[in-house]
This record gives structure tokens, C-alpha cells and sequence, in this order.
């Protein structure tokens, strides 16, 4: 987290040492400060601080895997809300989960519920799995694979060592 702070407060420099801070000088900046904390970590960072080199790129790829999630079943969603005859197979699976932080899960769980035609109704007690409705569901075996593959395993890249 201090690390984080750290760029922050060098792209704002970078903005102010350039007389702007629009949005394009701001994301240079903390490029730019990124790359300078990288080649510095062995020298700021110890321990558990080095994850924030790994992290920032996987939330990265995170985002982009959720946008294109998002327009895909967009998408889906619309063509079937337009179609005479929609291809709807609705059905409520259980997923089982490998995310164990609350944060982890938190974010799992939202993620699935913001992508069109995908809805988390519950979290077990014990955080052993997930119930999702899914209105694309031919294959329940194969929606849960998917969602593990995806998304469960990417938000696992950014939090977990």
C-alpha cells in the first residue's frame, strides 16, 4: 500500500512538473513512477511490499478480462432481449470457491452479479462456494469452469502471493 502512495505522489509530481494534470499526464506519470519503483524495489521494498509488482499489472488484466466479459454479454443479453424465439436456459449452479478473503469473494461476487445474465444469490456459511443464476446455463459444468478459469482465478492472481 505505501508503494501505491508512492506512485501516486510521483505522477502527481510528474503532472505538476509538466503544468497539467489532465488525465493523460496523470497515467504517464504514474507509468513513468511505476517503472521507476520497479527498478528500484530491491532497494524500497521488502517482503510482503514486492507483491505490489505483480499486483498492479494483474488488476490490469483483471479490468480488461472484465470489459470484454461485459460487452460480450452485453451483447447476449441484448440480441435475446430482440429475438422472437431468445435462447434462454436459466438455472441456479453451485460453484464451488477457492477464494477464501472476504475481500477475495466480496469482489468474485460482484464481479459475477455486474456482468449481464449472471447473478450471485448467496454465499455458503462457510465460504465453500457460491450459488449463481445464470440465464445461459446449457451447461452448468461448463459456466462453472468458465467463471473459475476467469474470474475467480484472476482476482486470485491480484490478492493471493
Amino acid at each position: 500500500m505505501k508503494l501505491l502512495a508512492i506512485n501516486v505522489l510521483l505522477a502527481v509530481a510528474w503532472a505538476a512538473l509538466w503544468n497539467g494534470f489532465s488525465l493523460a499526464n496523470l497515467l504517464t506519470g504514474f507509468v513513468i513512477g511505476f517503472g521507476a519503483l520497479w527498478f528500484a524495489r530491491d532497494l524500497i521494498a521488502q517482503g510482503d511490499e514486492r507483491r505490489y509488482f505483480r499486483a498492479l499489472p494483474q488488476t490490469l488484466v483483471l479490468i480488461v478480462y472484465f470489459l470484454k466479459e461485459l460487452i460480450k454479454s452485453s451483447i447476449m443479453v441484448a440480441r435475446d432481449c430482440i429475438a422472437p424465439r431468445p435462447n434462454l436456459h436459466p438455472a441456479i449452479v453451485k460453484m464451488p470457491l477457492h477464494a477464501h478473503s472476504d475481500a477475495e469473494i466480496f469482489l468474485l461476487a460482484n464481479l459475477i452479479t455486474l456482468t449481464p445474465g449472471t447473478l450471485t444469490l448467496d454465499v455458503a456459511p462457510d465460504r465453500s462456494f457460491l450459488l449463481v443464476h445464470s440465464i445461459y446455463a446449457t451447461d452448468e459444468a461448463a459456466l462453472v469452469a468458465d467463471l473459475k478459469s476467469g474470474m475467480e482465478r484472476r482476482i486470485g492472481k491480484v490478492f493471493r502471493p
